[in-house]
């Protein structure tokens, strides 16, 4: 499973995010409420590799000052692809989220973050988590048919509200043992 770094949200942020994932689910879209887990919650990852060895917590401690972070959740995103042509599998191909939008701070903030990190993972770190090939945002569901997004869009109108807030704590998620480590709160 992958590690990460994960910038988590203000109290209103996450319970405006967490309002999004259950209009979804009520409109018969998948989101992240579905993932059941006491650790579940809106979060952006900055950094995420096979592995981050926990010796880094200390080092992104140093970071506290960079935080609370003001942050602007923006347009919504779709990553994925489309089925092939002709295909009969039913299963969702998209992931919806929101973008944060990537003020310099964020940016900078990113950058220290994959500085210190990079050490500390043996098999360096996924590429679209580097700078330059990062997009910000806050997964609101997963596995989405092109259907459902359309439904989703048409029926939740919170999936296109822009939402400001800041980013108050930073955890490293340690996937192999589905356990958050929290680093700055």
């Amino acid at each position: 499973m992958a590690h990460s770094i994960e910038l988590l949200f203000d109290d209103d942020t996450d319970a405006a995010l967490r309002q999004v994932w259950t209009a979804l689910t009520a409109a018969g879209v998948p989101s992240q409420v579905r993932v059941q887990s006491a650790t579940n919650r809106p979060h952006v990852t900055v950094a995420v590799a096979a592995r981050i060895d926990a010796a880094v917590d200390d080092e992104l401690t140093a970071l506290a000052a960079s935080l609370p972070l003001v942050c602007t959740l923006g347009a919504p995103l779709v990553f994925g692809r489309p089925p092939e042509l002709g295909a009969t599998a039913r299963r969702g191909h998209f992931t919806l989220a929101h973008l944060v939008v990537p003020s310099p701070e964020l940016l900078e903030l990113h950058t220290r973050v994959h500085r210190i990190c990079v050490p500390h993972m043996p098999s360096g770190p996924l590429r679209h988590s580097t700078p330059g090939h990062w997009t910000p945002h806050a997964t609101l569901g997963r596995r989405i048919s092109a259907e459902q997004l359309g439904l989703a869009f048409a029926s939740v109108p919170e999936v296109t509200t822009e939402l400001h807030g800041s980013f108050t704590a930073l955890r490293r998620w340690d996937g192999d043992d589905h356990v958050e480590h929290l680093l700055i709160s």
